[in-house]
């Protein structure tokens, strides 16, 4: 379970709504909504709260079968990706979650329909009541639909897919400018000195945090030196124009940001902490300030093309966005 853990940590939540994932379809919907399923929010549990269907609950539950058979939804993902792991969470289900489940796959434009292929990519699991239960996915092929099955009946909280996102990179045009660390683009945080209150991937997020919980932050530090998160972006390029957001950081922002950058071409995740210590300057040190978009453009060195960024905040604090544009480098 620790092996099947990581990805958790490693990957993109490829079924998350707020990138544009959507669950399309459900056999039965009847006592809690299906696109509950992929609430971004952990699920909750509130005591003495009903509707016209009975008990409500905080995920995708479908009434009891009395025909055979079994049910199941389908969920869009937010872009085709390769998948490395899921979390089929059943917290607060306890007497209504399903005995088992599976999840097949599919790679199709638009919607799936009665003639679509699908390809089993994790096997019929057992389930508990109230868990989380994490599973590596050995496929490595591209898909932007997954289909959940639960067998036969009733109530899953979430369902957290972790992928790569697959831009086909090869279609895209060099001379676009584009920000080369999107998580939509496929660029995601590796690593960081520090995550007390929030993963250095959500800063990659679209739009503008939505709250200070929305962003990396790093507990106070107590001891000398900085904090900072180390991002890969999704195609190696030539970063132009930077974009720091303290949205909703007033109190807590940091003093100052520097980025070093570097085109790795070896080493491991492990080793890159060791090795950014020594890449070279992108954007020399720049004062912030609170709840501000502080764009650099000037100030950006060319330093030719990267694939990894190292991000740091000086002391430490909090960040909402950050965005890299460039030109991708074939």
């Amino acid at each position: 379970m620790v092996e099947a853990a990581a990805f958790a940590a490693k990957y993109t939540d490829l079924a998350s709504p707020r990138l544009g994932a959507e669950v399309t379809f459900a056999t039965d919907d009847f006592f809690a909504d299906k696109s509950r399923l992929i609430d971004p929010a952990s699920p909750v549990f509130i005591a003495g709260k009903y509707d016209d269907n009975g008990k409500w609950m905080d995920g995708w539950e479908s009434r009891r079968r009395r025909n055979g058979g079994y049910d199941y939804c389908i969920i869009r993902l937010a872009l085709p990706g390769i998948l490395h792991g899921v979390d089929i969470d059943t917290s607060h289900f306890t007497g209504n979650f399903p005995p088992a489940a599976s999840i097949d796959a599919c790679l199709v434009d638009g919607e799936p329909d009665a003639e679509t292929v699908w390809t089993e990519i994790l096997p019929s699991v057992s389930l508990l009541g109230n868990n989380h239960h994490l599973h590596a996915i050995a496929n490595g092929g591209t898909w932007s639909h997954l289909r959940l099955n639960i067998y036969p009946d009733g109530g899953v909280a979430r369902l957290r897919v972790y992928g790569e996102v697959q831009c086909n990179w090869q279609q895209r045009d060099s001379t676009e400018v584009i920000d080369l660390a999107a998580l939509l683009n496929g660029g995601r945080g590796i690593a960081a000195s520090d995550q007390h209150y929030g993963s250095p991937s959500q800063i990659l997020m679209p739009g503008r945090g939505v709250n200070m919980g929305d962003g990396w932050e790093t507990r106070r530090r107590r001891e000398p030196g900085n904090d900072w998160a180390i991002i890969a972006l999704g195609h190696a390029g030539v970063i132009s124009k930077v974009e720091v957001d303290t949205a909703h950081f007033k109190g807590n922002y940091p003093d100052r940001c520097s980025i070093q950058g570097a085109l790795v071409t070896g080493g491991t995740e492990q080793s890159l902490v060791t090795q950014s210590m020594f890449w070279k300057t992108l954007l020399p040190e720049q004062p912030l300030s609170m709840d501000a978009i502080h764009a650099f453009e000037k100030e950006v060195v060319d330093i030719g093309p990267v694939s990894h960024v190292r991000l740091n905040i000086i002391p430490d604090g909090g960040v909402s966005r950050l965005r890299l544009f460039g030109r991708i480098a074939r």
